[in-house]
């Protein structure tokens, strides 16, 4: 392969692969009639900084991660998020794995989630 080909093929990988990201948040409000729970996945030391009005605090490093999220119904609507988005993409991934099948919506960081779904932020 000359060096020109394999630059090519670099850059269609590239392109394809920044292409395909999607946000973690979006900045399309949210549809909160169609959710059945927001879940915040942070510790609760982030958590007592303040959470969603009326959000699940179910932190993904806790021992019971697991078992709070079995007692979610799997068929329906979540959104979730947390510091950043990554955890919340973790969870978001957890979840699927362990057969949800409604939509799983990563809200992004705190005042993503906010600004998303509406809410307001407590203490």
């Amino acid at each position: 392969m000359t060096k020109f080909f394999k630059l090519l093929i670099a850059a269609t990988i590239a392109i394809f692969a920044v292409g395909s990201l999607s946000a973690c948040s979006s900045s399309d409000p949210i549809n909160m009639s169609a959710v059945a729970a927001v879940i915040d996945v942070r510790t609760p030391a982030e958590t007592a900084t303040g959470y969603l009005e009326g959000a699940l605090l179910f932190d993904i490093q806790g021992a019971d991660f697991a078992d709070q999220i079995e007692t979610l119904d799997k068929a329906a609507n979540y959104v979730v998020y947390c510091r950043s988005g990554n955890r919340a993409g973790q969870a978001i991934e957890y979840m699927q794995g362990a057969g949800f099948t409604g939509t799983l919506t990563n809200a992004g960081a705190l005042a993503d989630a906010a600004t998303a779904t509406g809410l307001n932020v407590v203490q």
